[in-house]
């Protein structure tokens, strides 16, 4: 064979050194298996120590059921909450918290059942579980790029690193992320190590990503942030997906919770037709309720300007472009407004619409949908259905949900089933 005389590796070399990676390393060693961790970064959890804008979202403590839900607007051809069943059923929410507290990292539950740290600090996540992983006699290279898998007779043998260098190995768990945030080492290395040894990978695309917003106006509302406001993805007018809570204006368009949720139907849906954005800036009042709070306001300030009366309805940044949509002049007085105008402007809160025309970059999401096909891994051990000896775990397989907790979670669970796995597999082998 063409790499014979390999520098001998370990029994298990896990490729990657972020959540999934040193999850699947701190329980490969601690079930007795000699284990490498391949880090092509200078550090390990690069990713991971900016995760929830540096706090660490860890997971979220919802029901099971629920839990499960957040997987289903997504995954390609199967979906991602039916093969993470089983993982999530070996190591769940609960489960991730007391490891972290054993490692004496304690935790707070905020809103939306979202975890956290208590110190409110990603780094600490990191070096607990770094500090996990070597404590169970993990090794660490850094600096460490696997170009490729070598395989023969439908068994992964080795790896080739960046240089040449090739190492031999009993298994191989690769954990190396996704394609987004590529500075911090997730440029899609694993794709490209299945795809070169027969795995399919689904078409990547960005999800958790701010959308983009036709015309000038999300410019002029730029920093405007919304709460507890309903926003609805439209397709040709008819509603594809909806969430309540926050959300951001920029430059380029929107931002914010409900709209990295909704991002994940928009881009499936881009190109389809006319995908547009409906924002309920008064979802808690009826069109009945809202239309006596107009009436009530515009006699009450009857002699001031319009302009001037949405201060009490509307943001400051937003005034200008809800006068400029209504087409009510901005100094009329309130007490001249017809109620065919109070009908205009009624219907602009309740539906206030924008355009979604595209998405930022795959290097500005979250995290990365598609990936490894999940119908060619086995759901009890991450392993590969092709290669023996192969198994995957985290981001790189096309595992993905929304905001909240959920896709870390997802990658610890994976990283927990690959690690023991792959462990059993070289004491067997």
């Amino acid at each position: 064979m063409a790499w014979e005389g390999m520098e001998q590796g370990a029994q298990v070399v896990v490729v990657g050194g972020g959540a999934a990676g040193l999850m699947a390393a701190g329980q490969a060693a601690a079930a007795g298996a000699e284990v490498l961790v391949l880090e092509r970064m200078a550090r390990l959890g690069t990713k991971l120590r900016i995760t929830g804008k540096g706090r660490c979202n860890l997971t979220n403590m919802a029901a099971f059921d629920e839990f499960l839900a957040h997987f289903a607007f997504l995954g390609s051809e199967g979906e991602s909450r039916y093969f993470l069943r089983n993982a999530f059923a070996r190591f769940f929410a609960p489960d991730l918290v007391a490891f972290f507290e054993g490692l004496g990292v304690e935790t707070v539950v905020e809103r939306g059942e979202r975890v956290f740290p208590a110190s409110n600090d990603a780094h600490q996540v990191a070096e607990a579980l770094a500090g996990f992983a070597r404590q169970q006699g993990a090794r660490v290279r850094f600096q460490s790029r696997v170009e490729d898998l070598l395989c023969e007779g439908g068994r992964v043998q080795g790896v080739s690193l960046q240089g040449g260098e090739q190492l031999s190995v009993g298994a191989v768990i690769v954990a190396t992320g996704g394609a987004s945030y590529p500075q911090t080492g997730s440029s899609g290395d694993g794709y490209k190590l299945a795809d070169g040894v027969g795995h399919t990978i689904v078409p990547i695309r960005p999800a958790l990503v701010p959308l983009v917003i036709a015309g000038p106006e999300p410019r002029a509302m730029m920093g405007l942030s919304l709460r507890n406001v309903e926003v609805s993805l439209l397709l040709d007018g008819v509603e594809s997906a909806r969430d309540f809570g926050e959300m951001l204006f920029t430059h380029y368009g929107v931002s914010g919770p409900i709209i990295l949720t909704l991002s994940g139907p928009a881009v499936a849906l881009l190109g389809r037709g006319q995908l547009e954005m409906s924002i309920n800036l008064k979802p808690a009042l009826s069109p009945e309720k809202l239309d006596a709070r107009l009436l009530r306001d515009l006699d009450r300030y009857g002699k001031r300007a319009y302009r001037n009366v949405l201060k009490g309805l509307l943001p400051q940044k937003m005034i200008d472009v809800v006068v400029a949509r209504t087409g009510i002049p901005p100094d009329k007085p309130a007490h001249q407004i017809t109620s065919e105008e109070r009908g205009r402007l009624r219907g602009l809160l309740h539906d206030f619409r924008l355009t979604v025309t595209g998405h930022r970059p795959l290097d500005e999401a979250i995290v990365t949908a598609g990936g490894v096909d999940t119908r060619e891994i086995d759901p009890r051990t991450m392993a590969s259905r092709l290669v023996k000896g192969l198994y995957f775990a985290g981001e790189v397989l096309d595992v993905q949900a929304d905001t909240g907790g959920y896709n870390l979670q997802a990658a610890f669970s994976t990283g927990y089933v690959a690690g023991q796995a792959a462990a059993r597999f070289v004491a067997d082998g």
